[in-house]
């Protein structure tokens, strides 16, 4: 039975107009559900008996079961199992601003970018919009507090599964629900080009952000299998093409590590591929992993400096859960092959 919280509003409104049911009826729900956050139908006390047995036949309201929790100063690391087993993580972080969750797009991921443990899991199978949203509501309860935004960059490559992310955002968007501001809503990808310039006619103004990591082709095609099908002159123009059509400024991420890409020259190369381009580069210190050939950058303000001269905007990202391995590339489920 399909989940509810599969469905966008117009979808439950549709649904229930289509069989007999009111329109206004599916805003009710959905402040059942997000709002005062129940969990079953027939406690939504202001639907009549043939609404709550027409939806309890068609939609379940389902929960993730919480198979771990790690919790470390200002970052907590989740495991949640699926319906059919499948584990994903998601990891809530604290910042003075607000909360912050890193949620996965698919179980396991196919990109298999070499410095990452996500990598190292071949995928299962892309997530359900719903498999996407449990973790924000099963968080917030868990914590009692509120998300404020959402960065899709755990296990899994969204544009790999680009329906169900556009899907995703759409509902945690929904103005009277979640609320989740698209500007607060962060798309993070390894470069899937022809899903970039998909992207750019989306109408929500939410957050782009590619990881890079590489100034040039032959490095980055060892790094990253994804640059041998679109390599870094197609990806430049996909990004140009972004920026020129929405007027947004792109995130590029670049993961430093330890005389791999992390040269004064290679500092100069990549600004000289931006120069002059509506983005900003973050410098994200490497987390360490279970392979043993790659180690965090010693010349991580180095690099920021040489940047900084080349007028590029740049930043250093602050570094969170790497205690836990709830880091950016850490997220494994190790669990599975264990």
């Amino acid at each position: 039975m399909e989940s509810i919280y599969n469905l966008k509003l117009n979808d439950l409104e549709n649904f229930l107009i289509n069989n007999g049911g009111k329109k206004y009826q599916a805003a009710q729900v959905f402040d059942w559900l997000y709002k005062k956050r129940i969990t079953k139908f027939k406690d939504m006390t202001n639907l009549n008996k043939e609404t709550i047995k027409l939806l309890e036949l068609n939609f379940q309201i389902d929960e993730l079961e919480i198979v771990k929790k790690q919790s470390a100063e200002q970052t907590h690391k989740y495991l949640f199992k699926l319906s059919d087993g499948s584990l994903i993580e998601a990891v809530l972080m604290m910042h003075n601003y607000g909360n912050s969750i890193c949620v996965s797009s698919q179980v396991g991921c196919n990109m298999g970018c070499l410095f990452c443990e996500s990598g190292k899991l071949k995928k299962v199978r892309n997530l359900l919009p719903s498999e996407m949203i449990l973790p924000i509501l099963m968080i917030e309860k868990d914590l009692n507090l509120r998300i404020s935004s959402v960065v899709i960059m755990g296990i899994g490559e969204p544009f790999d599964n680009y329906l169900n992310v556009i899907k995703f955002i759409e509902i945690i968007n929904e103005p009277k629900y979640l609320s989740i501001g698209a500007r607060h809503i962060t798309v993070s990808t390894c470069g899937v080009v022809p899903k970039i310039k998909e992207f750019s006619d989306f109408p929500l103004q939410v957050n782009l952000a590619i990881s890079f990591h590489a100034p040039d082709d032959k490095l980055r095609s060892e790094l990253m299998k994804i640059n041998k099908v679109y390599n870094i002159a197609e990806l430049i123009d996909s990004i140009k093409e972004y920026i020129l059509k929405t007027n947004r400024r792109v995130t590029i991420e670049y993961v430093m590590i330890d005389n791999v890409n992390d040269k004064d020259e290679q500092a100069k190369s990549l600004a000289k591929l931006f120069k002059g381009l509506n983005v900003y580069i973050n410098l994200i210190p490497y987390n360490e992993t279970s392979d043993p050939s790659f180690k965090k950058s010693k010349r991580i303000m180095q690099f920021y400096d040489i940047l900084k001269k080349e007028n590029i905007n740049v930043t250093v990202r602050r570094e969170f859960g790497g205690d836990i391995d709830a880091a950016c590339g850490q997220l494994k489920a190790k669990e599975v092959n264990e």
